[in-house]
């Protein structure tokens, strides 16, 4: 009989989780209830299930406000009714439109109106007013047809403690001080549960009431399906003409890429399609290649990853271009009978190219039942803290100490202490609804009889509910991704196409798996701007497996991964790499399922193996297992079902006691933090795509690096491995860049992108005015033509984008100035008769080559015409460049080298150590580790040249220093300033 709770999803609101609300209505003797959280139903479905299972009669609704303003609460009577209000509350949101005072026409809907509006407008027969225990004195005077249409309204928002909190939520909401707090802003105190014994004798003198509100609770009920897959049932509108599809599209794909004769493979083919029509999933596998078939028309790269490359199907459709029968690689891992919840494929496409992508899969699939996926962000530590600071008023200097330091003495005052006692309570309450990742939903049913649907900054319909909701409805999402990477490999292909005059193409990755060359480019970790191999621990743990194979990449890929790194077992694998006659195995079964990984489980798969061939579950349990352990199912009981059979059995096989915890804790602690291999070896496939195009054609791949703005690193690092390289990197140029970095022989012309500061408007209109009337001819010629305001062609003269003219910058700056005081704005483009106007005779002006240093560098970011080792002040460069440190294991050395980049680490301890990477004299890298009481007195402090004093520690042939003291080399005065 409660017909308005707020969960935490009415945002900034409420604060009581699901579960908090069905514990307070068992707690208060209540057993129907509805959710109507305020303009969204993200909890609804969750909160109908959670009911469900604790026994209770939930129902799902919705509260309309106007901002601060009540209008209406919305209750459904049944599903058709959920999705009315859905879609009402859908249309307000994709129209930008208030809600109304007064609800629309609904056919299946309960609307109840505050006590306020009782007088306002005739009520329609499914409307009613909602009287408050604070109000029933009021309603007792009410004629008896008025409260005919009455019912009681107690609105639970809060625990009674929480009142505190709650205003704190509305003060974040509204952006304001707590004490300017109005009182509509806010709900009143009695809004939490009441007995309902009590909640009875409180109306027992409006017997009316009690009895319409049974009545229309009567009339509700869900009865909604959980168990069935929602997405689009066919693809063909018929699932026999789908597998049939399905088929004749796999079969062309296995003779491209398993020839006619693999018996084996065909097998393995046959057994999956069983699989997936038996499990109805062919809809879902042939949505996914109409997606990648369109990419392929449109010559968009991209890379088919995650579980979905366990599927042999899925090779053969071109879905992915990882073999799982080469490697391996079990179809159960993506899908199997047993499995609750849905697989989905993960497909990466070009940052650039992936809003294309989207509009297409919007076009292709009927309106309203194709959406983005949402997601909710909430409050997390940190963000906590300041929030709560600013609505005390708080300075930040005194939020800036409450967050780094919580524990200063100054802390402890009334207002900190208030914010502290709410800290914990609010910590991952829901703070607002935003969008997935990459998730798209598209189903059978419009997707209103689920959630309503927002109308974010992408202008694409999205739903209010996460993908853990998906999930338990029965969702399977189309994870469509983007990533710099990809736009790497296709810009490349380009470039080299229009520089060098050469066709390439990175199809069929596995002929770069044999090539010598570029095993040398990854055994000597020469991969920066190659997708994920560039970072400095990559670059050290290729170094260390002097990794020249496909295979070892893909176990690099997955060692790299915190879980495996932090446990040992990266160090293991590496030590066992090197002399395999060390393994020992714990068990023959270890010796038999992971040979190839030296008794390590590198992947996710190698805990179903260890499941399925030591503890005796099959494959499909042991893939339920592997994702209870790593976290992917919020309802763990199944698990100790599952751990229950794996010891049964190990005692039935007779397996020591001891052993088997000791393997089951392994495969616990690890399965949370691995990859799947075939993730790995999607990564991997990419990385030799990418490894093939830096091998043969480095320059213009380095230029689609910087045209992809990056990976790792910033641009210097990019712009410094093309040099190395042995390209002539070139400074802006009106007369030849283009809006970002082009490239012409082995001269790279940097684009007018990389200027910090110049205005992209006036870059494009320099471009396309040099396009339309040939190049500039003098700075009077581009000031005429381009029609640029003397702020932004100051830039350009600095920037030495007007050196084709052949006069100095201080030339250029006095003509600009006497240029732009006469000149008189006239239409863009070329004069009808060009006439120059005389220029003055300046005495011989002085040129200082640091000005131009500091120039890029505040212009640009960085040097580009020298590097920061030519501001340095002293001509010192170290004892040695960074290639020949491995000369030199357990020696004391002094090096100096740019700064890159840092990672944070903490030991064991809790105290604070750093990596760092740094640029050599000659643009090669080094590694330093800096332990923490050396990191306590000699700190790295950014960008800059640093000294560097330290042992040097070789690890299998890795070579870093292993820092001792340090500090930042002053640099020369920039003369701009003298």
């Amino acid at each position: 009989m409660l017909l308005n709770l707020h969960s935490y999803f009415s945002l900034r609101f409420g604060t009581l989780s699901l579960q908090d609300l069905i514990s307070g209505m068992l707690a208060g003797g209540y057993d129907t209830a509805v959710l109507t959280d305020i303009n969204n139903s993200s909890g609804s479905l969750d909160f109908i299930k959670m009911g469900r299972e604790a026994g209770l009669n939930l129902l799902a609704g919705m509260e309309f406000r106007d901002g601060d303003q009540l209008c209406f609460i919305a209750i459904a009577k049944n599903e058709q009714g959920f999705r009315e209000i859905n879609e009402y509350r859908t249309k307000l949101n994709m129209e930008n439109r208030a809600t109304p005072e007064c609800a629309p026409e609904f056919e299946q809907v309960f609307v109840i109106y505050p006590f306020s509006r009782i007088n306002t407008f005739q009520l329609r027969d499914f409307e009613y007013i909602g009287i408050r225990p604070s109000e029933r004195t009021r309603a007792q005077l009410l004629e008896r047809k008025l409260l005919d249409r009455c019912v009681i309204f107690a609105p639970v928002s809060f625990r009674r403690a929480d009142y505190t909190l709650h205003r704190q939520l509305r003060a974040i909401d509204n952006n304001l001080l707590i004490s300017q707090l109005e009182r509509e802003q806010v709900a009143a105190e009695d809004e939490v549960f009441v007995a309902k014994v009590k909640l009875m004798q409180l109306f027992s003198e409006l017997p009316q009431l009690l009895t319409n509100t049974n009545r229309i609770l009567g009339q509700c009920s869900f009865s909604f399906d959980f168990t069935s897959v929602k997405n689009k049932a066919t693809f063909t509108d018929n699932r026999y003409n789908d597998k049939q599809l399905l088929h004749k599209y796999c079969m062309e794909g296995f003779i491209r890429r398993y020839g006619r004769n693999d018996s084996f493979a065909a097998d393995r083919i046959q057994r999956e399609l069983e699989i997936i029509e038996n499990l109805r999933f062919s809809s879902y596998f042939l949505i996914t290649d109409d997606i990648c078939r369109h990419a392929r028309s449109r010559s968009f790269h991209y890379v088919g990853r995650g579980s979905g490359a366990n599927s042999a199907v899925a090779y053969c459709l071109g879905i992915t271009d990882v073999d799982p029968i080469a490697l391996n690689l079990p179809f159960e891992r993506f899908l199997n009978p047993k499995r609750k919840s849905p697989p989905d494929f993960d497909v990466d496409f070009s940052w650039n190219e992936r809003d294309e992508m989207y509009a297409y899969i919007f076009n292709s699939y009927q309106t309203g039942h194709t959406a983005l996926m949402g997601a909710m962000s909430t409050f997390r530590s940190r963000s906590i803290l300041r929030e709560l600071g600013k609505v005390y008023g708080l300075p930040k200097t005194e939020i800036d100490r409450l967050v780094h330091e919580p524990e200063h003495m100054l802390n402890k005052n009334e207002v900190t202490n208030t914010i502290l006692s709410v800290y914990n309570r609010m910590a991952d309450f829901p703070n607002q609804r935003t969008i997935h990742a990459s998730g798209v939903l598209i189903s059978e049913e419009p997707l209103t009889c689920y959630s309503a649907m927002d109308n974010p900054p992408k202008g694409l319909p999205t739903m209010q509910f996460d993908m853990y909701v998906a999930e338990d409805i029965g969702f399977e999402k189309f994870d469509i991704l983007s990533q710099r990477g990809i736009g790497h490999i296709k810009d490349c292909c380009t470039i080299v196409r229009e520089n060098l005059g050469v066709v390439i193409d990175t199809d069929n990755p596995k002929r770069f798996f044999e090539d010598d060359n570029i095993a040398a480019q990854l055994k000597s970790a020469n991969t920066i701007g190659c997708f994920y191999v560039e970072s400095p621990a990559m670059r050290q743990l290729l170094t260390k497996l002097r990794c020249d194979d496909y295979l070892t990449l893909v176990a690099a890929s997955s060692i790299i991964r915190p879980g495996v790194a932090s446990s040992g077992m990266m160090g293991e694998y590496i030590r066992r790499h090197h002399d395999p006659s060390t393994v020992v195995y714990p068990h023959p079964v270890f010796k038999e399922q992971l040979e190839e990984t030296y008794g390590v489980m590198v992947y996710q798969e190698d805990v179903m193996k260890i499941a399925n061939a030591y503890g005796g579950l099959d494959m499909a349990d042991s893939d339920v297992l592997r994702r209870m352990m790593s976290g992917k199912y919020r309802n763990k009981d199944h698990l100790l079902e599952i751990e229950d059979k794996f010891f049964s059995n190990c005692k039935t096989k007779g397996y020591d006691e001891k052993i088997s915890w000791e393997i089951w804790r392994q495969m616990e602690s690890f399965a949370g933090y691995s990859f799947n291999k075939a993730h790995s070896a999607s990564y991997a496939v990419e990385s030799y795509q990418s490894l093939f195009l830096k091998t043969y054609y480095p320059l213009e791949f380095m230029v689609a690096v910087l045209n992809n703005y990056g990976g790792f690193y910033n641009r210097k690092v990019y712009v410094n491995e093309a040099r190395v390289s042995g390209g002539t990197i070139c400074l802006p140029c009106v007369n030849q860049s283009i809006f970002n970095t082009s490239i012409k022989g082995k001269d790279i012309y940097l684009g007018f992108d990389c200027l910090q500061h110049l205005e992209e408007k006036l870059a494009h209109r320099i471009i396309a005015e040099r396009e339309r009337n040939s190049m500039y001819q003098s700075m009077e010629d581009f000031v005429k033509r381009t029609q640029v305001g003397l702020e932004q062609v100051i830039i350009l003269i600095r920037v030495g984008a007007l050196r084709f003219t052949g006069l100095g910058k201080k030339e250029l700056l006095w003509e600009a100035h006497l240029l732009m005081s006469r000149h008189k704005p006239a239409g863009v483009g070329m004069a009808l008769f060009e006439t120059e106007s005389r220029k003055p005779i300046l005495p011989p002006l002085e040129e200082d080559i640091l000005e131009d240093y500091y120039d890029e560098m505040e212009l640009i970011g960085f040097c580009v015409t020298g590097t920061l080792f030519d501001l340095a002040k002293s001509d010192y460069r170290g004892d040695m460049p960074s290639k020949e440190l491995h000369f030199h294991k357990g020696k004391i050395v002094r090096v100096v080298g740019d700064f890159v980049c840092e990672k944070f680490v903490k030991t064991k301890r809790g105290d604070q150590m750093k990596f760092g990477t740094f640029l050599d004299t000659e643009g090669h890298f080094f590694d330093t580790v800096h332990f923490p009481q050396t990191l306590v007195k000699y700190p790295l402090r950014g960008a800059g040249i640093y000294l560097i004093e330290g042992k040097v520690i070789v690890e299998y042939g890795c070579p870093s220093i292993e820092v001792i003291r340090c500090a930042k080399m002053p640099l020369k005065p920039d003369p701009r300033s003298e």
